[in-house]
């Protein structure tokens, strides 16, 4: 005989007594696609990581309606993810709890890729950056906070000046008379480099709290940091495109100290960022060890 009642539901039939609201109950991990806004009214579909939480205020019940936030999460998928949509999904998250819960919180992270075109031959290749969003909704407030890891190069000035050191005195080595002829000049600085500075490829991580502000789009974002560094590292290039980046390089001599106060101004001029904590690492291949700065947004009194 096949048994045909309902199925029992231990979390709404048995009441904890003697019991404490918690905080955070919730999932980790889950697999979602993500649809989001880029340039041009073009969209980009990625896969992530979500995990969504919300508050078990009410201490007489046994636990939550999980299977409820992961079927609200699967909704995301048919919608743009950006603030809008993250508002309405936090809202739903609270209300399908039945009233046991006043608030909610999601964590989101995925790889975007993003287009980008070589410096000179108008070439196209491809790049990915780590980016992590995550909302909570609280008593009626809306908190968003955005992390995004942003590669560039860094060719070290200290190096760059003790290299050109090394080239004048070759020079001065080469022509003995006061009078130099050019042909000969540029001859005996295109035969052999007698030094190269060092360079590395470096790290921006920005930890970017924005309250209930509106973000930019992130693809904007993300080439507002490279534009301020100067170097940005490449996919797809050429000779004639690797040139220019040696010649961006130069024009762009940089300590850790210096791509931490490029990124510092531009987070100071953008208002909808209402606190930040960054980290600017730089894998020397100088040292065994990298260079860093930690800095954040001043607190002001």
């Amino acid at each position: 005989m096949q048994f045909t009642g309902s199925l029992p539901d231990i979390a709404k039939t048995q009441i904890e007594t003697g019991a404490y609201p918690l905080q955070w109950v919730g999932m980790e991990g889950i697999a979602v696609p993500l649809t989001l806004s880029l340039a041009g009214g073009q969209a980009q579909v990625v896969a992530a990581t979500a995990s969504v939480y919300v508050s078990l205020d009410d201490a007489a019940e046994k636990g939550i309606h999980m299977s409820r936030l992961h079927a609200i999460l699967n909704e995301l998928a048919a919608t743009t993810c950006d603030k809008e949509g993250l508002d309405t999904l936090l809202g739903k998250m609270v209300e399908s709890q039945s009233g046991i819960s006043q608030s909610a919180k999601i964590d989101l992270a995925f790889d975007l890729l993003l287009p980008k075109t070589s410096l000179l031959s108008n070439e196209t290749g491809y790049q990915t950056y780590r980016v992590a969003i995550s909302g909570q909704y609280c008593k009626g407030v809306y908190d968003y906070g955005l992390q995004v890891t942003i590669p560039y190069s860094s060719t070290c000035p200290c190096s760059a000046a003790l290299s050109r050191q090394l080239l004048a005195n070759a020079l001065d080595e080469a022509f003995t008379t006061p009078q130099v002829e050019k042909q000969a000049l540029l001859t005996q600085v295109q035969a052999a480099s007698v030094a190269t500075p060092h360079s590395q490829r470096s790290y921006a991580y920005l930890d970017l709290t924005l309250g209930d502000s509106s973000w930019p789009s992130l693809p904007s974002l993300i080439f507002s940091f490279e534009e301020a560094i100067g170097t940005p590292v490449q996919t797809m290039v050429k000779r004639s495109d690797e040139q220019e980046f040696a010649r961006l390089n130069a024009n762009n001599l940089m300590f850790c100290e210096d791509a931490a106060r490029k990124i510092k101004a531009v987070l100071e001029q953008s208002t909808w960022v209402k606190d930040y904590w960054f980290k600017v690492e730089h894998q020397e291949s100088l040292h065994a060890h990298n260079a860093v700065v930690i800095d954040r947004k001043a607190c002001i009194d």
